[in-house]
């Protein structure tokens, strides 16, 4: 299956994609206390030669695999995370796109047995951090981040279309809400002329007589559209959608109200 912009994939990562990952790596085992690490990590640092206190000098062989690890594994990352889990896990609800960063996991990335290594990878891959309240199902607090790279019709997101998202009246965030675009590559926000790529209640975002709310994505701004509804999109890049709750209430959790798809334009 081909993802997008996966010919160059991954453009602007959080960790370098060439040896100076491994530096780097080798740098903070120096720096951090033998605890940081846990001992079966350590076991495989140490079988490529990365040891507290040893030189870390792989010869060419090793080292030219060490670039090519390096190369292939955020790859597969991305694919894995832009395609869903096989198990569905990850989906926010039966009937929509929408997919949980943490799917169940809690904010140290255990499951009731094991370490969910799987879903962490892909979760590092385009964030900088967790935190508690971000994973627990806490009424009014935390936060909650419903995303999708994919429209209703199961396609990716492109931003060279026109998509438009409703969002059904009492949006449940007892704090605040936004929706915010990201590059799928590493989570950064798309450079548009726009300052933020975002749109949230202080926006003054015009209302429909129900209440609900429509945003419009598109590289330009559609025809009898507000400018405060429209977010830009990119040309010839995909991008994420994520609805960002603050204070999720009890209509978020029960699903009573949900966010529709994202809907392809003609």
């Amino acid at each position: 299956m081909q993802f997008p912009n996966a010919s160059n994939v991954p453009v602007n990562m959080m960790y370098p994609t060439d040896f100076s990952y491994w530096e780097k790596l080798k740098a903070f085992v120096e720096y951090e206390p033998v605890e940081a690490i846990s001992p079966e990590v350590r076991g495989i640092l140490a079988s490529i030669g990365i040891v507290k206190g040893v030189p870390f000098e792989p010869d060419a062989a090793a080292k030219e695999a060490l670039n090519r690890a390096v190369e292939t594994a955020p790859k597969m990352i991305f694919a894995s995370r832009m395609e869903g889990r096989a198990d569905g896990r990850d989906r926010y609800y039966t009937d929509r796109q929408y997919l949980n960063a943490w799917a169940g996991a809690d904010a140290a990335w255990f499951q009731p047995s094991y370490l969910d290594v799987h879903q962490r990878a892909t979760y590092f891959q385009f964030a900088y951090s967790s935190a508690p309240a971000m994973v627990k199902d806490t009424i009014k607090e935390g936060s909650k981040y419903p995303f999708t790279p994919k429209d209703k019709d199961g396609d990716w997101l492109e931003g060279s279309n026109t998509y438009k998202l409703h969002l059904p009246a009492h949006i449940p965030a007892a704090l605040y809400w936004a929706v915010t675009i990201y590059n799928p590559e590493d989570g950064t926000m798309p450079a548009t002329e726009q300052p933020f790529p975002s749109r949230n209640q202080y926006d003054r975002v015009p209302v429909n007589a129900d209440g609900s709310i429509d945003l419009y994505f598109a590289p330009t701004k559609p025809d009898g559209v507000d400018e405060k509804s429209w977010i830009q999109t990119l040309k010839g890049r995909s991008f994420i959608v994520a609805l960002r709750l603050y204070g999720a209430e009890t209509e978020f959790y029960d699903q009573t109200w949900k966010p529709d798809d994202m809907v392809k334009l003609k």
